[in-house]
């Protein structure tokens, strides 16, 4: 089964189904989502904080992330679900929409800044646990994630924004094609064609 199939199978699905015709489903579900992802970015930006020195210097990192992530983790689990959810019932648009490819590829990135901080600044943790800030290595993770979700957070806002103007744009006359919109050039001098009345 190719990709489109298989987009096209998730959009024709039951539960994407059910969720579009529902006046409630998709605004709950979206709802839902975004305050998973303020929780996700809320308690990152707390460790991350900490991590640079900007907030909570007086508590232990390892107290206050076994306090913390935990919520993230949860919240992160339910932001996957909805978009999951979401994401069937217009699968094919949002596939080929370049912010949401770009918000999965940021979320890849903050996978790998999270390992690159295991294999690194956390290894010694128990050195500066108790130290204002981490090492220059958990400060540059800590940076980078707090950029990174900044990211994913504006990268959402315009998948958003785009695949409503794509759903609300009228579709072109019979006849005519895209390129008569944007005047198309007929000679070397690049001067823009009128579109022929059609019969």
């Amino acid at each position: 089964m190719d990709i489109s199939a298989l987009l096209k199978s998730l959009e024709a699905s039951g539960l994407a189904t059910k969720i579009r015709d529902s006046v409630y489903l998709f605004p709950l579900l979206e709802s839902m989502h975004v305050l998973g992802l303020a929780l996700v970015f809320g308690t990152i930006s707390i460790i991350d904080l900490r991590l640079l020195g900007l907030a909570s210097t007086q508590r232990s990192f390892q107290r206050m992330a076994s306090d913390i992530l935990k919520w993230t983790w949860a919240a992160f689990a339910l932001t996957a679900l909805t978009g999951s959810l979401m994401f069937t019932t217009n699968a094919t648009v949002y596939y080929h929409n370049f912010y949401f490819r770009a918000k999965m590829l940021v979320l890849a990135l903050t996978g790998i800044n999270m390992l690159f901080f295991e294999l690194t600044a956390a290894r010694t943790v128990r050195d500066w646990d108790q130290a204002p800030s981490a090492p220059r290595a958990g400060k540059a993770v800590a940076a980078l994630s707090l950029a990174m979700w900044i990211g994913v957070i504006c990268l959402g806002r315009l998948i958003g924004f785009t695949t409503s103007r794509a759903a609300a744009a009228p579709p072109a006359p019979a006849g005519v094609s895209f390129d008569d919109f944007l005047g198309t050039p007929n000679n070397s001098g690049g001067t823009p064609t009128t579109p022929a009345p059609h019969k």
